[in-house]
């Protein structure tokens, strides 16, 4: 009868252990898509800025060469 009382004990173990590490799991798996959510808002974050970033150095040229055709003048 211990033996089976054994058994029972090292399973009741085991189903804890596997319920734990599917909590975890699950812990991870939202950190994970959390953090893919942050990145994704980064990563558009960054196209805007460098679009304006490209956008005002057009400005600056074009502005650079209105000034020398002006000081031709």
């Amino acid at each position: 009868m211990t033996e089976k009382a054994d058994y029972q004990e090292i399973i009741a173990e085991y189903k804890e252990q596997v319920r734990v590490l599917k909590e975890q799991l699950n812990e991870l798996t939202d950190a994970s898509k959390a953090k893919d959510s942050a990145l994704k808002r980064t990563l558009q974050k960054l196209e805007y800025t460098t679009e304006d970033l490209d956008k005002a150095n057009t400005e600056i040229e074009d502005a650079k060469h209105s000034v020398k055709k002006t000081s031709k003048e």
